[in-house]
């Protein structure tokens, strides 16, 4: 049996990828690793908000799913909108990594901080935090925005750390940010591996039933608030509630609630939103 698993192409995609094929071959299986070039990639200079929304290093893993061309396609579960494409499901997510945010360059946020991140969510975060840091745009792959950070003077950088982990790459991390500081993206940490609706028995044997809980969870809240790539939207179970958040994207103002129920939150949360 071939199984053709669809990824995008950047280092840590394949690492991703690879790290899914692994649970993936067993007797008689075989695998073969189809990279994939998202709109996400093509542009990379652009905010988010430019290119698309939510799903811009999805979308075309999910039409070669969709088209037959692959039959398994690996995701950073937190590129994923937040309910599933039509005709499409989550058949396994892996066991979750580390869902924190890494600061790179620096073991602390100091005032007047210069740092890099294209991120919304942890621009909003940040700034409510402390209101002097001057949060730069940055994009590129992990390789690329380590670099830059050098390359433009900033004082540091915030990162995903289970990406930075995967690549071995964990030396870079001066702070790992705890989630009552800086909440997490919904699904951050956790590989999502996306089959055809039906065919969820290819992966089934991969699932973790524990991440598939706090994930779903996460994403549950997320799709009840309407949070796209650039709505400074946070979720994060870690294992006994669910703690949401939505705020201003320069952090003028920050809502944050705990729960267990994903509606009752998100509705929670939209109420005090400011007018």
């Amino acid at each position: 049996m071939l199984i053709r698993v669809g990824s995008r192409g950047s280092r840590l995609a394949l690492t991703q990828a690879e790290l899914a094929a692994s649970r993936l071959r067993g007797e008689g299986v075989e695998i073969a690793l189809v990279p994939i070039t998202t709109a996400g990639d093509r542009d990379r200079s652009k905010p988010f908000g430019e290119i698309g929304e939510r799903g811009v290093f999805v979308k075309e893993l999910e039409e070669a799913l969709l088209d037959a061309r692959i039959d398994v396609a690996v995701h950073s579960a937190k590129d994923m909108t937040s309910t599933d494409t039509s005709g499409l499901i989550v058949g396994a997510y892996l066991v979750r990594d580390d869902p924190r945010d890494a600061l790179c360059g620096a073991d602390a946020v100091r005032p007047g901080m210069r740092i890099g991140t294209a991120s919304a969510r942890r621009r909003a975060q940040l700034l409510a935090r402390e209101p002097t840091l001057s949060i730069e745009p940055l994009r590129g792959n992990v390789d690329t925005r380590l670099r830059k950070r050098g390359e433009r003077g900033l004082d540091a950088i915030v990162l995903a750390a289970c990406g930075l982990e995967r690549l071995g790459l964990g030396g870079e991390i001066g702070y790992r940010f705890p989630p009552g500081e800086l909440l997490p993206e919904a699904a951050q940490g956790a590989l999502a591996l996306q089959v055809r609706a039906g065919e969820a028995e290819v992966v089934a044997h991969a699932d973790d039933a524990e991440t598939r809980r706090r994930v779903e969870a996460e994403r549950a809240c997320v799709a009840a608030i309407g949070g796209g790539c650039l709505s400074p939207v946070a979720a994060h179970h870690d294992g006994t509630r669910l703690t949401a958040l939505v705020a201003d994207e320069n952090g003028a103002w920050l809502e944050r609630r705990s729960g267990n129920d994903p509606a009752a939150l998100a509705a929670g949360l939209l109420a005090a939103v400011p007018a």
